[in-house]
This record gives structure tokens, sequence and C-alpha cells, in this order.
């Protein structure tokens, strides 16, 4: 089998990825940008874990990773002081949460307004936090999915940017319900991302793009 190479797109967005474990939203970002379907870069990977499976998915990938790790450092305000110098360090056009479990504090989020994505597993405003999929369960849902949204300094509160929904099956639990949704999120965060980057091509600005989302 060869080698994949990455197929190169004028003017593509400049992406850092934030991770905390496997990846796998990561994988179909670094995948989209390698087949040319997504108009980004990405610059660099950070986790705030050094045993983040992601950090491989970036080695293969021939991307800058570094490990930013929470338990190293005294306190909120040093960890995110750190986390930032790695960041801002790529000048990043956007940056993107993929499975990272660590809430950025307001200081951080006002550094780079509307410019930090997350994708979420719930089909927000629903859902807001942990355990999304029993909850959605648990309180009878017949739809479930995930969001792509701007990060602000409320959870899981900022603009949503766009959604994608799957149907609650009889007999459905936790992990049938969650692996389903997965496999949207790995065609959703890509086609969130590239249409921020077509956005910007016809010269709209971040704060258009959030007043433009749905």
């Amino acid at each position: 089998m060869g080698v994949t190479r990455a197929v190169a797109v004028a003017n593509p967005l400049n992406l850092v990825v934030l991770i905390s474990g496997n990846g796998s939203n990561l994988q179909a970002i670094l995948d989209g940008a390698a087949s040319g379907e997504l108009p980004a870069r990405v610059a660099a990977v950070i986790s705030d874990r050094a045993d983040a499976y992601g950090l491989k998915r970036a080695a293969r990938a021939g991307v800058p990773a570094h490990v930013v790790a929470r338990d190293a450092h005294a306190g909120r305000d040093s960890f995110e002081d750190e986390l930032l110098r790695r960041v801002e360090s790529h000048a990043p056009d956007l940056i993107a949460l993929a499975g990272f479990m660590r809430v950025l504090s307001p200081r951080f989020v006002g550094r780079f307004p509307r410019r930090i994505l997350n994708i979420h597993p719930s089909l927000l405003p629903k859902f807001k936090g942990l355990n999304t999929h029993q909850r959605a369960l648990d309180a009878g849902e017949r739809r479930h999915g995930a969001s792509v949204h701007f990060v602000t300094a409320e959870l899981d509160g900022g603009p949503v940017i766009l959604q994608s929904e799957v149907e609650i099956a009889p007999g459905d639990d936790a992990e049938s319900l969650r692996a389903r949704v997965l496999r949207e999120e790995h065609r959703l965060y890509p086609r969130a991302i590239r249409q921020l980057a077509e956005n910007r091509r016809r010269g709209m600005n971040m704060a258009d793009m959030a007043a433009d989302a749905r």
C-alpha cells in the first residue's frame, strides 16, 4: 500500500487540534486535509495527556505534536499559559477541540473569539456536558446526534455551525448509540471546517461566520 500524500490546497486554513485521547475526529480531519477535500492545514496537535493515541496519529501524518500535561502544572492558570504559548506559536486561524477533556477558561477563550470549535455528541442545546447518549435514552428521545459549535465561556453554549442527526433505534443502549453518533461526527467535523474555510474565501470574517451559523 502506498503512502498517502497531502494534496496542495490554495490558501488553506491553519488549524491547531487539541486532543485528550484516541483522536478519531482528529483522524477524520487529517484525512480530509491530506485528500484535499478539506481546505485546511493541520499545523499542530496538542494533547493534555502524554498517552493519548491521537499523538501517534499526528506522528504518522507528519504533523508536529506537543504534550501540555495538566498534572505537570501547579494550577489551571499555569497550564493554560503553557497551552496558550504552544497554540499561539502556530498562528492558527482555527482551533479545533477533538475530544479535548478540559474546560477552557473565559480568559483562554477570550484570546480566540469565534476561532475555537468543538464537536459535542448531542443535538445542542439538548444534553450539554457529559453522558449525552444515556441521557438521551433516559429522556425517551427519538433522535440524537452531534453538533459542531463555536466555543464560548458558556459550556457547550456557543453558536451551532452544523448538526447531524441519527434515529434512536429500539434496543439501543448507550454504546450502540455512541458508535452511530461517532460515525456522524467523523463526517460532520470536516464539513463544518470546510464550510468556515469556504466562507473565509468569500471574504467573511469569523464574526460573520458566527452570525451565519445555523
